[in-house]
């Protein structure tokens, strides 16, 4: 028999990723396309310009199959995984009627407001990819949270008519639903010729993108948790029930049918302010880095090796995009003195990640009652041996990652191959295509630095905040 592949999508914040796996979790082969920048036509609108998640996909996609060695025909399925919580609306052809909201615009919070006429359709950006490559009117369940009128109980549309008031959406401006695993539709012959995939090959649904990176790291049971570095960096665990009235946890679809996952409050702009402050030292320290054979994130870690523990007393809080209840909040950094160097910035921001972390985890999986054992850290800082020691050590617990680093796009393949057969349940893909490459011991002397520094550190802004709201007048 000839070699069975699956395809997994995987539309973030930043770029497009499609890749190809065999039916062992193997990557084939991969293409990504950047997305564009953001519009911002006025504080607090966050858009994504013209027709970029889907000229996105079809970008990537033409890399990955100009790349594909194998059969076309050999092609089981594709899992489709986009970013959560953005919000499109559609006329009455399906196509976009005005820009796409990305998760970052406080619209997608707020209930709708019908003030374009030609707007016919609302729905998540898995909805509008949907019918671009299938035609059809469906979406998953599983990616509807936050603003929508789901039961949440029976993953279907709210039966009560009071749900569609309060968030301003008639129920024939919304898609059918279906679970993670379910086929939404077949590739049709426009889409095949936008992406280059085989015309007639099922999509299949995921879920939000942190639950289907989650199900592609092998994020199971009740003492595992999953730490997600992206633009927005979270963690999460399988939970049992949907949980109600919860402080610090954020109960949300699971990827796998009627399993659902927990949320911690996450960092809103994570692992951005990696890259935000890589681009800050300039086109010099890339063209440097790139002479030793080297990316500038390798060459920072390198140096930031040699930082003490603690970056000799710098901390930086994250709060370069804070919540909207709290726009007050700006970045910081406290505690330069002379020794510190562009090393000591890169280790501090890095620690800042953990030791946020650390507290949005604890805080979470206290309220739940569970006892951690292991963290599995995803995305792209896992590749960083640096990172994911200081996470080790923040948290005092061992910690892997995953010998794929793309999970979003390894969990959508999971629903793909089941739904295609190719593995009787969830539990079976994970076990047949999931694995760990490295893993991390908490260093004791380490760890009782971070313990001394953690609740200085979660003391800063009680000082800082005073000030911050007196500046935010004048620099809004």
């Amino acid at each position: 028999m000839s070699e069975k592949y699956i395809i997994g999508i995987d539309e973030g914040s930043q770029s497009a990723k499609i890749l190809i796996f065999d039916t062992k979790g193997h990557i084939v082969c991969e293409g990504r396309h950047p997305l564009k920048p953001y519009n911002l036509p006025e504080p607090g609108h966050v858009e994504h310009p013209d027709d970029d998640w889907w000229d996105a996909i079809c970008g990537a996609a033409k890399k990955c199959m100009a790349s594909f060695r194998g059969d076309p025909k050999d092609i089981v399925g594709i899992g489709l995984c986009t970013i959560r919580y953005c919000r499109a609306y559609l006329d009455e052809n399906c196509m976009l009627a005005q820009p796409a909201l990305s998760w970052m615009d406080v619209r997608v919070s707020a209930p709708y407001v019908h003030e374009n006429p030609k707007v016919k359709y609302i729905v998540a950006s898995s909805g509008y990819i949907t019918f671009r490559l299938t035609g059809e009117k469906k979406d998953s369940v599983a990616n509807y949270e936050g603003g929508w009128p789901v039961d949440v109980d029976t993953w279907t549309w709210s039966e009560d008519p009071q749900a569609y008031k309060d968030c301003g959406m008639p129920r024939e401006m919304l898609f059918e639903l279906v679970k993670p695993g379910d086929v939404l539709g077949r590739v049709t012959a426009e889409a095949a010729a936008a992406t280059g995939f085989p015309e007639g090959v099922p999509v299949v649904a995921t879920a939000n993108d942190k639950a289907v990176e989650g199900l592609g790291t092998g994020c199971m049971g009740d003492d595992t948790v999953c730490l997600s570095l992206g633009t927005y960096t979270a963690a999460m665990m399988e939970g049992r029930e949907f949980l109600r009235d919860t402080k610090n946890t954020w109960p949300k679809f699971s990827c796998v049918p009627d399993k659902y996952l927990y949320d911690t409050w996450g960092i809103r702009r994570g692992m951005w302010t990696v890259s935000w402050f890589r681009d800050v030292l300039g086109d010099g320290y890339a063209k440097e880095a790139a002479a030793k054979g080297m990316s500038a994130e390798e060459m920072l870690s390198m140096e930031a090796e040699g930082v003490p523990v603690g970056s000799d007393g710098l901390m930086t809080v994250l709060d370069w995009l804070p919540w909207v209840d709290a726009r007050y909040k700006k970045g910081i950094m406290i505690g330069f003195d002379g020794r510190h160097t562009r090393a000591h910035i890169y280790r501090s921001i890095l620690e800042a990640v953990a030791l946020t972390m650390k507290k949005y985890i604890f805080d979470m999986t206290d309220e739940v009652g569970v006892d951690i054992k292991k963290i599995i850290v995803t995305g792209g800082g896992s590749g960083s041996d640096l990172f994911m020691q200081i996470i080790a050590d923040v948290m005092n617990i061992p910690t892997v990652r995953n010998e794929v680093t793309g999970a979003a796009g390894l969990g959508a393949a999971i629903c793909a191959a089941v739904a295609a057969g190719v593995y009787p349940s969830f539990e079976d893909a994970v076990a047949n295509m999931v694995r760990f490459s490295d893993r991390f011991r908490p260093i004791p002397e380490n760890t009782a630095v971070y313990d001394k520094m953690y609740p200085i550190y979660w003391d800063i802004t009680n000082h800082t905040d005073a000030i911050l709201k007196k500046t935010y007048e004048i620099f809004k």
